[in-house]
């Protein structure tokens, strides 16, 4: 019934009615009162938003005509002694310390300074030149090392694999030698492969001796002191598979340089 008077700009009609809705809200004590409460709730709030669509705001246009007038007021203009004062002041109508009033203004309602960069940098460069033709040679040039690599790597193992077999050849002969000038006396394992100057160099005699034990070409056995005697096989009429017959033992043998000094 009070809609058009609730509606006047100048009327707090609405306000006064929800005043008095809470007021009645605190006795509320029955679920049809609730839901009166409710449906006035709902008319107030559409009346509310018709309020608010008729009023007349101006704070969402920005005239920059009138903030400039406004901004050189504040920084002290006087437009009357402008045409005075302009020709004898440096810095125009405006007073010396007018920007200085203005920054102590503006600092109160900026946190920092707001950053400065370059979107796209200092300067805009040119897109680089493709070089399509350079990586056609870096490919072509890289699958012709890539096919050269398998025959070397196949050149090294064998010169690799050469080399073991004349040095166990060597050791082997070096082993016989001594063998056959005193037969009855046994050879120590450690001072047959061990290099007084050399750590490196005993670990590869060791190495190559142990071919020598694995094709049965030699054995090592251990003498009334516990330790290591090394002696060539005998060849006997059976041949080599008679001699790789019989039962055999693998073993680790650790060395370190203190032992080995």
């Amino acid at each position: 019934e009070n809609r058009e008077a609730m509606l006047n700009s100048r009327s707090n009609r609405l306000t006064e009615a929800l005043e008095e809705a809470n007021a009645l809200f605190d006795g509320v004590c029955r679920a049809r009162e609730a839901a009166l409460d409710a449906q006035f709730l709902v008319l107030a709030s559409n009346i509310g938003k018709e309020k608010a669509s008729e009023l007349h705001s101006e704070m969402s246009a920005f005239d920059s005509t009138a903030f400039a007038e406004d901004l050189l007021t504040f920084m002290g203009i006087n437009r009357i002694e402008e045409a005075d004062d302009s020709e004898d002041d440096q810095s125009g109508f405006l007073p010396r310390d007018a920007w200085k009033k203005m920054g102590e203004e503006a600092v109160k309602y900026f946190k920092r300074a707001p950053v400065f960069h370059y979107m796209l940098g200092s300067f805009k460069s040119e897109p680089p030149v493709p070089k399509q033709r350079i990586e056609r040679q870096k490919k072509a040039s890289r699958g012709k090392a890539e096919q050269a690599m398998p025959a070397q790597l196949k050149k090294m193992e064998e010169s690799h694999q050469e080399a073991t077999e004349k040095e166990v050849e060597r050791i082997l002969r070096i082993l016989q030698t001594h063998f056959e000038d005193d037969p009855d006396t046994p050879i120590s394992f450690f001072d047959f492969v061990i290099d007084p100057n050399s750590f490196a160099r005993t670990v590869e005699n060791m190495f190559h001796v142990s071919f020598l034990i694995r094709d049965g070409l030699a054995r090592i056995k251990l003498d009334e002191d516990e330790l290591p005697i090394i002696e060539p096989t005998k060849p006997s009429g059976g041949g080599e598979e008679e001699s790789r017959a019989g039962a055999r033992n693998q073993v680790i043998i650790r060395l370190d340089q203190r032992e080995w000094k």
